[in-house]
């Protein structure tokens, strides 16, 4: 029996993507899985895979069509067997205005950072930058030849690039004298693009109809950067392991005890999910994208480090598949490789949360009283109102603690 393959629906308020082009023909035998079609979202250029095993027997829209979510852009079946194209064909509604007034926005989390490739930690006595040490990790750059010139000698992005130069270490720069005879630059007018524009009406959307409260906690991170460094010394290069990855498994374990974090609101009723899918923010060229980590907290460290490298990976290329940015139950907006002390997020809807991470810095603590250095690193949970609270917003991070501060817990 023939089987229709639908325009697949990637958020929850998608209503329509653009067919850019059939990847494989008519008359051609395909199974299910493999590739169809490329189609393009506010998003990004996705990957439709085949529904069914079998002939295509029609291609239900031409390339560059736009197509509404659901409707039918190919029939897969058996050989000679007939099917009604014409009832098929009406769900179909070619344009070619990519920006018609009926587009409506993609769900665009908080700008946020690109999932970083795996950096093998540098030793904790060096005293530089997240970026510095990733910068100095991908040009294989050996840190303990660097004078700092940062705050407290510590050393900072301009130490790599001059080291990288073959000079001495920058000075610390010094403010230009302001010259009267210079002239202005020409202003530029940059269109915004659909995927900008789509952001800026999600956004303001959100920020205007959802109630948002954040608590921030302070976590020690001696342990995870310790445990981090230990098995990465047993990884091959390819697979070393962020700490993205170590709160990937944190939160969705922390999640198990706050149900109702890992929730969505549907109108007037909470809809807490089974399913623990963490969304993690990849920036992409003019925007920023979510991929998801399905059932994380059923997952080793090493299958989560895999499957976001690999799908990040993907999304760099510029195409995704369906699964790899649907489903998210929560979302995580991570910006410490960018030397970000701290941020707050704005919640990706339908999600009732999302947590935004700023960097694991070396710094002086009081233990015993006494001032040593020590890994701390700032988080804060954005939650919708109308699902939570701070009490139990305040007890997830204080659970959330419990994992990254003991992170044993998370191999048993």
């Amino acid at each position: 029996m023939a089987e229709t393959i639908n325009m697949p629906k990637l958020g929850f308020d998608m209503t329509e993507g653009t067919l850019v082009r059939w990847v494989r023909n008519l008359g051609e035998t395909i199974n299910k899985g493999d590739v169809l079609a490329e189609i393009e979202t506010d998003k990004a250029t996705v990957e439709v895979e085949s529904s069914a095993t079998g002939t295509i027997l029609q291609l239900l829209a031409g390339q560059g069509d736009i197509v509404l979510v659901s409707s039918p852009i190919a029939v897969v079946g058996e050989p000679g067997e007939e099917v009604d194209i014409q009832a098929a064909k009406k769900e179909v509604e070619p344009s070619t205005d990519l920006l018609s007034e009926t587009s409506a926005p993609q769900p665009v989390p908080e700008p946020a950072p690109v999932i970083p490739e795996t950096v093998t930690p540098q030793p904790e006595f060096v005293k530089a930058s997240p970026l510095a040490k990733k910068m100095a990790y991908d040009k294989k750059v050996d840190l303990g030849n660097i004078v700092g010139t940062g705050p407290g000698g510590r050393i900072v992005r301009r130490d790599i690039e001059a080291a990288l130069a073959g000079g001495q270490p920058a000075a610390p720069a010094v403010a230009p004298v302001p010259s009267f005879t210079a002239t202005s630059q020409a202003d530029e007018i940059v269109p915004l693009t659909k995927l900008r524009q789509a952001i800026g009406r999600r956004l303001v959307e959100v920020k205007q109809q959802v109630p948002h409260f954040y608590v921030t906690h302070d976590y020690k991170m001696e342990a995870v950067i310790a445990m981090r460094k230990q098995i990465n010394s047993m990884l091959p290069e390819g697979e070393k392991l962020s700490v993205n990855d170590f709160l990937v498994k944190s939160v969705a374990l922390a999640l198990r005890e706050f149900p109702n974090l890992n929730a969505s609101l549907n109108g007037d009723q909470v809809l807490r999910h089974g399913a623990v899918h963490v969304g993690n923010a990849v920036a992409v060229k003019g925007g920023l994208l979510t991929v998801v980590c399905k059932d994380a907290d059923q997952k080793s460290l090493r299958q989560i480090s895999i499957e976001v490298k690999s799908m990040a990976a993907r999304i760099r290329e510029g195409k995704v598949k369906p699964d790899d940015i649907e489903g998210s139950t929560f979302s995580i907006s991570n910006l410490g490789m960018y030397d970000v002390e701290h941020f707050i997020a704005i919640i990706n809807p339908p999600e009732a949360a999302i947590l935004a991470v700023g960097s694991a810095l070396e710094v002086p603590v009081v233990n015993d009283g006494e001032i040593v250095l020590g890994w701390r690193m700032k988080a804060t949970i954005s939650v919708d109102h109308r699902v939570s609270d701070g009490v139990e917003a305040a007890q997830f991070m204080q659970a959330l603690a419990k994992y990254l501060e003991e992170p044993m817990r998370l191999m048993i």
